[in-house]
């Protein structure tokens, strides 16, 4: 086989991440939820928060990390998306999965060299997110019923998640910025309910496509919609017992809640189509913001 110049690999990547990791999806989300995360760590101390170096060292590690995860989904979900969606890149031959795994390499050398300049425990962290991806995915290739059994492997998967806002809330106590207590665990609680509305929103409709992987297709589709909506309140549950004590500036993140609520009433009043996407992505958005400007506003 004639080696591809790297300049062709290069491009190659580049069209790559535009069409599989939209930079105005992903970039977002990775930034809103660092910093939102971030700010409601430092603030929940009493302390005043600015973003510094390490808040956007910090931001490009989540973003890279995500961008290794799609990296690698794209190679685990190969044989399924030969049959139902033929135009991925993988498929088709527009990259390689040796070109995958080369970036893949890139980006952790990356981010464990950059993070090593905040601590070892950082960029231990992080490599711990990458390891048990890494580890997942040969348990997917193993494991028929993880593969095919869509809450069990949302069960397996999204420890990665988890992860990453570990990582992110552990290097800021290993900075020394804040002490580890009960409002890390909430905090992080309170991500994964707004990550997981958001996952369940999307997966959740009165039929299924073919090839489509449903959590509605295991739960049915009001059941489905009721941990949807279990999870917004969750996140809301969260904010109450982490920023009440603020007063009505604490509140505000709670606003969010609206979009949830009425992504409820339309899912389950039109009885056809899917949960409307506008506002489960909405509530990620607003309440990532909401946390952000509280804690700007803080004094």
């Amino acid at each position: 086989m004639t080696p591809v110049p790297a300049a062709q690999v290069a491009a190659r990547l580049g069209r790559f991440v535009l069409r599989m990791f939209p930079p105005h999806v992903y970039v977002t989300y990775g930034l809103l939820w660092v910093l939102a995360l971030e700010s409601s760590a430092v603030t929940a101390t009493g302390t005043a928060w600015r973003p510094t170096g390490a808040t956007w060292l910090r931001v490009v590690s989540v973003v890279l990390a995500l961008l290794f995860l799609r990296m690698l989904d794209e190679q685990k979900d190969l044989a399924h998306d030969r049959v139902h969606h033929p135009d991925r890149p993988l498929v088709t031959g527009a990259i390689t999965a040796a070109e995958l795994r080369g970036a893949m390499a890139a980006i952790t050398v990356v981010t464990t060299a950059l993070n090593a300049v905040l601590s070892v425990g950082a960029a231990l962290l992080l490599l711990a997110a990458h390891g048990y991806a890494l580890a997942l995915a040969v348990l997917e290739r193993l494991s028929r019923a993880v593969r095919e059994r869509q809450l069990l492997g949302l069960t397996v998967t999204y420890p990665v998640q988890v992860l990453l806002g570990a990582y992110v809330y552990g290097s800021l106590v290993a900075a020394g910025t804040v002490t580890a207590d009960w409002r890390g665990a909430a905090l992080l609680a309170l991500s994964a309910c707004v990550f997981l509305h958001f996952e369940f929103a999307r997966k959740t409709a009165w039929e299924a496509r073919p090839g489509a992987r449903l959590y509605s297709a295991d739960l049915g589709p009001r059941r489905s919609a009721a941990v949807t909506a279990g999870f917004a309140a969750g996140a809301v549950g969260c904010e109450v017992l982490l920023f009440a004590p603020d007063g009505p500036l604490g509140l505000l993140p709670c606003l969010a809640a609206a979009l949830p609520a009425w992504g409820t009433r339309r899912f389950l009043g039109a009885r056809r189509d899917g949960w409307p996407t506008p506002a489960a992505t909405g509530f990620v958005v607003t309440t990532y913001l909401a946390l952000i400007v509280r804690a700007v506003l803080l004094p």
